[in-house]
């Protein structure tokens, strides 16, 4: 059965859960740190311990974030603003006999501007069942890392392509003016739909498939959750499988997006792509770009071994790969990765951007931890390669001061020898963003110790080589391509950018 969230329903739920503050600070600080952190590890019994006062919020948390059933009278008392019948007919209570329990998954959830209500299916282990095949996600890892890898600029247009309980539509709405969310299964509308009247965000949606819904349109930018999940070609969960085979899925929205976007327009999604033996991930997903029209950056966040993804999934379904069940489909999906000669599966974030210029491609391993939010380092991602495009001819690259910004730092590790300390790695790290680390030599080191924004890199280049008595064009042709990937990874700035 479909959920029923009037607008007019919505509206009273809004001011019952903001009357008692059930939102994400509240929650917070009704639960305290230590029973929050547990909640989210699937630890309940800390937030039962935080919630035993009885209290109008902690009745709500016990009910949506716990999974308990609470007495009726409480929950009347809580939802002071809705008739429970109507909320039982909606699908968002459950009544048995002087109990009610949830029916959706109904969580606060914020960002650094305010907080959300989001509906969604209740996952595994707060039914008790194995999720059903139209199950709608709510806020998960996935859409947690897309929505922090996600540039946030003002735009126009924003195109939320599968929204599913439209958690990307929601951090939209801070950014842009008009916002499209789309998805095939008409469960996920229905719920995402409830989630934009439940928070007053405006969003108009369609159903179809992939791009079908948007055909002729453009967009400024586009956010895509896909169904990217690797394996044979069926459909357990619409939420996961796409019904194609393989890295298809990604394969396809990676394709498909140079056409809804406008022009400069930027296209960000998760994905996933195929290791197979004997053979370069990066050169399969170039692959998938056309020649010309495109900046893209492939980040790979992390490669599964076929039996350890086949088992995360399986758990995420709330599957145990020790059942019949379990086994009957987890020998099916290894026989597949072994016929295809598949020994991972990579996963990460993608980005790209309209351009009239001949197709700009970087594929990076970014498998180490980092601490930052990678939305702003795909902005300068972006930024840096359309100066680099710009800069191309030598003369106007000669001619700019570049400074080095202050996160990056220079690491020296040595061990003791005979003649005292011997340098083993001289490397340059940004301590932001992503983290990125670069070995470097003395020529670099001493170059960079004169990039301070007020000579240009052809005086700096001179210097150097009458310093080392080389010859002053070997080392600008030496030069010219270790200042280009240093600025395309942040750790070199024209004064313009820094």
């Amino acid at each position: 059965m479909l959920p029923l969230l009037s607008a007019e329903f919505c509206d009273r739920l809004h001011d019952s859960l903001l009357a008692v503050g059930y939102d994400a600070d509240g929650v917070v600080a009704a639960l305290g740190d230590q029973a929050h952190a547990a909640l989210g590890r699937g630890e309940p019994e800390p937030a039962r311990r935080a919630t035993r006062d009885g209290s109008e919020l902690g009745t709500l948390i016990r009910l949506f974030l716990v999974g308990d059933a609470q007495p009726r009278a409480r929950v009347r008392t809580a939802l002071s603003g809705v008739d429970l019948d109507e909320a039982v007919h909606s699908g968002l209570l459950v009544a048995d006999g002087d109990e009610i329990r949830a029916g959706l998954d109904l969580r606060p959830y914020g960002d650094d501007q305010g907080s959300w209500w989001v509906l969604a299916d209740l996952d595994s282990d707060h039914s008790g069942a194995p999720v059903g095949t139209d199950h709608v996600l709510g806020i998960g890892h996935a859409s947690l890392s897309l929505a922090r890898a996600t540039l946030r600029r003002p735009v126009g247009s924003v195109l939320d392509l599968g929204t599913g309980c439209g958690v990307q539509a929601l951090h939209a709405s801070r950014h842009a003016a008009r916002i499209t969310a789309t998805d095939l299964s008409e469960r996920c509308l229905a719920l995402a739909s409830a989630t934009f009247r439940l928070n007053g965000v405006t969003v108009e949606t369609a159903r179809g498939s992939w791009f079908e819904p948007v055909a002729g349109r453009r967009f400024d930018q586009v956010v895509c959750n896909p169904p990217f999940v690797v394996g044979p070609p069926r459909v357990d969960y619409v939420y996961r499988d796409s019904g194609l085979a393989g890295d298809d899925a990604s394969e396809l929205v990676v394709r498909g997006l140079p056409g809804v976007l406008a022009p400069g327009g930027v296209g960000q999604l998760l994905a996933s792509w195929l290791h197979r033996r004997g053979a370069d991930w990066a050169e399969r997903v170039t692959g998938w770009l056309p020649d010309e029209g495109v900046d893209a950056w492939f980040v790979q966040r992390d490669v599964a071994e076929p039996a350890m993804y086949v088992g995360t999934w399986l758990r995420d379904a709330g599957i145990d790969p020790r059942s019949a069940e379990g086994s009957a489909k987890a020998g099916a999906w290894l026989d597949w990765f072994d016929e295809n000669d598949v020994v991972g599966v990579g996963f990460g974030f993608v980005t790209l951007r309209a351009t009239d210029s001949d197709t700009e491609v970087a594929c990076e391993d970014l498998r180490h931890a980092y601490d930052d939010p990678l939305g702003p380092e795909a902005g300068g991602w972006l930024d840096r390669v359309a100066w680099l495009r710009a800069h191309a001819d030598p003369k106007r690259l000669l001619s700019t001061a570049f400074v080095v910004p202050p996160a990056v730092v220079l690491e020296r590790v040595s061990e003791p020898g005979d003649g005292g300390w011997r340098e083993l790695v001289r490397r340059l790290h940004r301590t932001d963003g992503p983290g990125w680390q670069q070995e470097t030599d003395e020529l670099v080191t001493a170059l960079l110790a004169g990039c301070r924004g007020q000579l240009p890199l052809a005086d700096l280049l001179g210097l150097l080589a009458g310093a080392h008595g080389l010859s002053a064009d070997a080392v600008v042709a030496a030069a010219l391509p270790v200042v280009t990937d240093l600025v395309t990874h942040g750790m070199l700035l024209p004064k313009e950018l820094a």
